[in-house]
């Protein structure tokens, strides 16, 4: 393979990373059917398969090599796996803890709400 062509003086967007975020993955999906169809564009260092009811269809697929995600992402972004085409992302932790901080907050303002009586519509 031609390794030194690709990475050139080629300049990635600052959202590529080797960490990849899939969505609308089939439920039934097991790790080497992940292996099978990310495996084709570079080496894989770790997938993580939703399990719970929350991240049931997600996934995080790791490579070794930033240019590998990103040939990943070009390619599997709409690829149709079992009727369902995916949903293929770079990671981002900052959109991430937002959203799990939002939850948390809305966890913490519903146990203070049931704690002292307060019903969610309730103004004085």
């Amino acid at each position: 393979m031609a390794l030194a062509g690709r990475r050139g003086n080629a300049r990635l967007p600052p959202e590529v990373n080797r960490v990849l975020y899939v969505r609308n993955l089939p439920f039934n999906i097991t790790a080497d059917e992940m292996y099978d169809i990310f495996g084709k564009y570079g080496a894989i260092r770790q997938i993580r398969i939703g399990t719970t009811k929350d991240t049931r269809g997600t996934a995080f697929v790791v490579y070794e090599d930033i240019y590998d995600a990103k040939n990943a992402v070009d390619h599997l972004s709409g690829f149709n796996v079992a009727n369902r085409y995916l949903i293929v992302l770079y990671y981002q932790q900052a959109k991430m803890s937002k959203k799990l901080d939002q939850r948390r907050k809305e966890e913490e303002l519903t146990k203070l709400q049931e704690k002292y009586g307060v019903a969610p519509g309730d103004k004085k």
